[in-house]
């Protein structure tokens, strides 16, 4: 053997006892990962909808006569009463038909009189062939016509009368009135297009909201599997969310989801009421509904820390499976109540759901489960 393959081998040998006497690192321990267990509990589902509010009662206020406004009896954006004056309209046209009518009415009841007693006479008369038939039977038919003109200039008389009191034009409706269109010296007609003002009861309001049919289908299908339940009428609650971001401190009721579906939007009307003592929520107003639509008696709610989205878009979590393993699943969340989502499939009740250490967390791994307690 060579000289230099002697010392070679030599050199091996060496380097092979000393790696056999170093230590070797211990392997990596699984890391540690917080898990909560999930369980059912009763779960309100709610919905948060765009809205309008609009008046409980609304009425626009027309004149039912022509004429020329003498005078306005009312304050603009004050509260008024039902059958209160708020305009008056120069009434000397009309009290004059009515003294016309009156006088008519009288010559006619005087007309009345006469053609009775010659009808009464030739009656007589024809009894002892002082006159014909005929002219008993004209005179009887003048009395009877004399008595239809009372009758009508009665009627003429009246509507004299309901003309002279349009001159007073008042409120139909109890609530608040707006502007005046119109001031004292205006021309107005009757059934022009423009109102002189409006009032709108605002005591109490309806808000209008929109919701997808495909939603509403979708939960009442869930209401007949039995998986929901419809909430009674005194939980039937709504809550409003102002454009500023407050919340409306009185709730109110839902009261009907309309039975048409709108063609262009695929959107449903529900309707709910909400008192407005203080007059803060004004008709044309944007407002969020949050509707209470059902209560899951079974409800499955998971920490929005332990669900996140793949590649594809699908909702995924982690638990803790057999042999402290981590196990991937796919889950379909309904909605988010707080910082949990409403889970309906890929989880059930005593699922050890991974919340804390979940970044770089492989399926599959070893973990180090421990219970997980906010704020450590």
């Amino acid at each position: 053997m060579k000289p230099f393959s002697i010392v070679a081998v030599c050199i091996g040998l060496a380097v092979a006892i000393a790696g056999c006497g170093r230590p070797q690192p211990p392997p990596m321990p699984p890391p540690t990962v917080g898990f909560v267990i999930l369980k059912t509990e009763p779960v309100t589902l709610t919905t948060e909808l765009p809205g309008r509010v609009s008046a409980l009662e609304s009425s626009d206020v027309r004149p039912q006569i022509n004429g020329v406004i003498r005078r306005r009896d009312f304050v603009e954006g004050s509260v008024v009463k039902a059958g209160q004056v708020l305009y008056e309209i120069e009434d000397a046209p009309y009290r004059a038909a009515v003294l016309n009518a009156q006088g008519q009415l009288a010559q006619a009841q005087a007309n009345i009189r006469s053609t009775q007693l010659q009808a009464d006479r030739y009656r007589q008369l024809v009894a002892l062939n002082g006159v014909s038939k005929q002219d008993a039977d004209n005179a009887d038919a003048a009395a009877a016509q004399a008595k239809a003109t009372v009758v009508a200039q009665r009627g003429a008389l009246q509507a004299a009368q309901v003309n002279l009191d349009f001159t007073r034009i008042r409120a139909p409706i109890s609530g608040r009135i707006g502007k005046s269109a119109y001031t004292a010296g205006a021309l107005v007609q009757n059934g022009q297009t423009n109102a002189l003002a409006t009032i709108q009861r605002m005591d109490e309001v309806y808000v209008d909201v929109t919701q997808s049919a495909a939603d509403l289908l979708s939960l009442r299908a869930a209401m007949n599997g039995g998986n929901v339940t419809r909430p009674g009428p005194q939980t039937a609650q709504v809550q409003l969310v102002l454009p500023n971001g407050a919340v409306y401190p009185i709730q109110g009721v839902m009261k009907f989801a309309d039975v048409t579906v709108d063609p262009t939007t695929g959107d449903v009307d529900v309707r709910a009421t909400f008192a407005n003592p203080n007059g803060v929520l004004l008709p044309g107003l944007y407002v969020r509904a949050r509707l209470i639509e059902g209560v899951r008696p079974q409800g499955l709610l998971a920490p929005q820390a332990g669900v996140s989205h793949n590649e594809r878009g699908q909702a995924v979590a982690m638990v803790v499976g057999p042999g402290a393993v981590a196990e991937p699943r796919v889950v379909t969340t309904e909605q988010a109540i707080g910082d949990k989502w409403v889970v309906t499939s890929g989880l059930k009740p005593g699922d050890k759901l991974i919340v804390d250490g979940l970044v770089n967390l492989r399926p599959g791994a070893k973990v180090n489960p421990r219970p997980f307690v906010a704020g450590n």
